[in-house]
């Protein structure tokens, strides 16, 4: 290590020997920096230092005749001690991070796609709420959408007919422009969109009536979907073709219909799955019986009650729910949740009878109680 007061040896510095060549000094100086640059090693102030010197020991020696003068009095003039060779230069620390963000993965010298190649259009997506029963069911469903054509008029080139777009004097149609900037390290060249043209690499002189130059027209378009039975909210059904207008010739990108799912004031869905409360009377629950009761697309079904039925016993009827819309064939089952039903009005000789039952299973009731002693020998 130097003493104090003395500067550090510029070719120990880059870990070179003193007679190496202009090749060697640059590899070396660029593995240093990927190894010390501050953006490797956040806070890390000893990094920071070292970085600092590399970079004034390369511009140092990677110029000829600075090199010279170092090599025969042991320091150069205007050099810094300790600082970067790029301050005071003068935009020059931008070119350096330019550099850097060409090594460390940035889009140095990347060049764009050709403007004029044919891309896709973009997708679009819509929301549709539709029944539980046409949910169960599926059914064709016309919608509206709101989206980009190619100009008719221009046949999507966005010259007036009778025209054709200009290729761009500035960038040569390319739709870019490069910038090349001379650094200690070399001549490095950054790629940006044509000012002229917008990147587009051409020029439309006499631009369409219909679309202004764009190529491109919103309209208003009627497309039919079929809405396959079983779809269940969230459901993303994709249309192809039917999106916004290709670019340049691209095709067209696709539809997107998103599914939602009103509310059913009887029935609730779980999966494919149906779920359905249906109140019996309180004979039907005592004795047993048969009952009848609507499906969601099915009609009527019977259901077969045992003796004995309490309140919040469920019945599953299988394959009277909701259709698969994936994961298997067939429809998953429909559950029916029993409530009793207790009259609140009686004739006296239903009340007769009631309370002879009520004697029978030795209740004490009194009138104004009888149906609340009712209810709760019910569950109701």
């Amino acid at each position: 290590m130097p003493s104090p007061g003395t500067q550090e040896d510029l070719y120990e510095i880059l870990g070179v020997p003193r007679d190496a060549s202009s090749a060697d000094i640059k590899k070396a100086y660029r593995q240093l920096v990927r190894k010390y640059h501050p953006d490797a090693n956040p806070g890390n102030a000893d990094a920071e230092e070292k970085f600092k010197k590399i970079n004034m020991a390369y511009e140092v020696l990677s110029d000829s005749q600075k090199r010279a003068q170092y090599d025969q009095f042991g320091t150069v003039g205007d050099m810094p001690p300790g600082g970067s060779p790029f301050d005071g230069f003068g935009g020059m620390g931008d070119v350096f991070g330019d550099l850097f963000e060409n090594i460390f993965g940035g889009g140095m010298g990347r060049r764009r796609a050709d403007p004029r190649a044919p891309r896709q259009g973009a997708d679009l997506e819509m929301r549709v709420t539709i029944s539980l029963k046409d949910a169960a069911l599926g059914l064709d469903h016309e919608v509206e959408i709101p989206r980009w054509d190619n100009c008719a008029r221009c046949n999507g080139s966005g010259a007036e007919p009778g025209t054709s777009p200009e290729r761009c004097s500035r960038c040569g149609g390319t739709g870019q422009v490069e910038i090349r900037q001379q650094t200690p390290f070399g001549q490095f060249v950054s790629v940006s969109p044509c000012p002229e043209c917008g990147g587009s690499g051409q020029f439309i002189r006499n631009k369409c009536s219909s679309c202004n130059g764009q190529g491109r027209t919103r309209n208003l378009h009627r497309v039919k979907v079929k809405i396959p039975a079983g779809v269940d909210v969230g459901t993303r059904l994709r249309i192809h073709g039917e999106g916004e207008a290709g670019i340049n010739g691209g095709p067209p990108g696709d539809l997107y219909l998103v599914v939602n799912i009103e509310d059913h004031p009887v029935f609730k869905r779980d999966g494919s799955d149906l779920h359905k409360k249906e109140a019996i009377a309180f004979p039907t629950a005592a004795l047993g019986g048969m009952i009848r009761l609507e499906t969601l697309i099915d009609g009527v079904e019977e259901l077969e009650v045992p003796s004995g039925t309490q309140p919040g016993k469920v019945f599953r009827i299988r394959g009277k729910g909701m259709p698969r819309l994936r994961g298997g064939r067939g429809r998953g089952d429909l559950f029916i949740h029993v409530t009793v039903e207790v009259p609140t009005r009686l004739t006296e000789k239903q009340k007769a009878l009631i309370e002879g039952l009520a004697k029978e299973m030795e209740l004490e009731v009194k009138d104004e109680g009888l149906f609340s002693k009712f209810r709760n020998l019910f569950g109701s």
